[in-house]
């Protein structure tokens, strides 16, 4: 029998010990990594037992009546270990949904890890979901590369790292990332886009430091500028580009093809997947034509990342299942 409590500090151990031992989890999930804006998040993360022993975790926060996995995150879920089966994910979600339902919690919204971030296979939780009648409230394409069987780039990304040479363009790693943040970054947003970067330069800052292998930064630099960047979340198989810029110079002078041509070629050709993330906006009701065009002209093609909202008051529906 499965039971679930809410989670709270002194669980930090067992919940972080437990997260190498995941077949579907990331440093994301760290008590670490998801402790930085508590002053934004209400959480309610819940552990999920079988007795003494450990057998899943749900990161998650609340905002009145609903808890979402999670809001402050790119993904969330259910996280269970590499040798869960179908019977003790059932009996997770279930008890959790029951768990949540009793606390006077009526949905749960659900973002799901785009599956290439599985180290094994964990689509059970689609199973469930069908039984359940959750519902599909958004879904956002992300554009990613097995790297095992890359295809080659368009021509116009092949020209712009051939300009990039003539213009002597180096791409190197950075320790900081501050820099990228005030002088490329925050400047490109706000133009193309008129937002911010999620995280603030201090913000960033403070995790790389507990994160240092798995946040990684990369520059391009023409002569002594930094003209293009991207900030990198490296998980055990993936490395994904959760921030990316350029200044017009950078783009002119193809900065940026060169920093990822590197990247694919040189830093990560060892990974499963390069994850370039979403092309999508407002909130997956359009896409972005030209962000589209450049991530495919390097060989990404389209991954679902997955949104549903299930009422917790459905629990009893994973009954008699079998």
């Amino acid at each position: 029998m499965v039971t679930v409590k809410r989670y709270s500090s002194p669980l930090a151990k067992a919940w972080n010990s437990f997260l190498p031992e995941a077949k579907n989890a990331t440093f994301l999930f760290h008590r670490d990594f998801m402790e930085y804006h508590t002053d934004r998040f209400e959480d309610h993360s819940l552990t999920l037992w079988e007795g003494e022993h450990l057998v899943g975790l749900l990161p998650a926060n609340q905002v009145e009546n609903q808890v979402h996995s999670h809001q402050g995150l790119s993904y969330g879920g259910l996280v269970v270990k590499g040798d869960a089966k179908f019977p003790l994910i059932h009996a997770c979600m279930q008890a959790a949904l029951a768990f949540l339902h009793a606390e006077g919690i009526e949905s749960l919204h659900y973002k799901k890890p785009p599956r290439f971030y599985h180290i094994q296979g964990s689509d059970e939780v689609d199973q469930l979901f069908y039984w359940l009648e959750a519902k599909l409230t958004r879904r956002d394409t992300t554009l990613a590369i097995p790297l095992a069987e890359p295809l080659p780039y368009q021509t116009r990304r092949q020209r712009a790292i051939t300009q990039a040479k003539k213009k002597n363009v180096v791409v190197e790693e950075a320790h900081g990332l501050v820099g990228f943040w005030e002088k490329v970054l925050t400047s490109n947003l706000q133009a193309r886009h008129g937002v911010d970067p999620v995280h603030t330069a201090e913000e960033i800052m403070q995790l790389k430091r507990k994160f240092p292998k798995e946040i990684r930064q990369f520059n391009a630099y023409l002569g002594v500028d930094l003209v293009a960047g991207t900030t990198i979340f490296e998980t055990p198989t993936v490395a994904h580009a959760q921030y990316i810029g350029s200044t017009p110079a950078g783009r002119e002078s193809g900065a940026l093809d060169a920093l990822f041509h590197k990247l694919l070629t040189q830093v990560y050709p060892q990974k499963q997947f390069f994850d370039f993330g979403i092309v999508n906006e407002e909130a997956g009701q359009k896409m972005n034509r030209g962000l589209l065009d450049w991530k495919e002209g390097f060989g990404g093609r389209a991954f679902a990342h997955d949104f549903y909202r299930i009422e917790t008051a459905n629990h009893p529906k994973l009954d008699n299942r079998w």
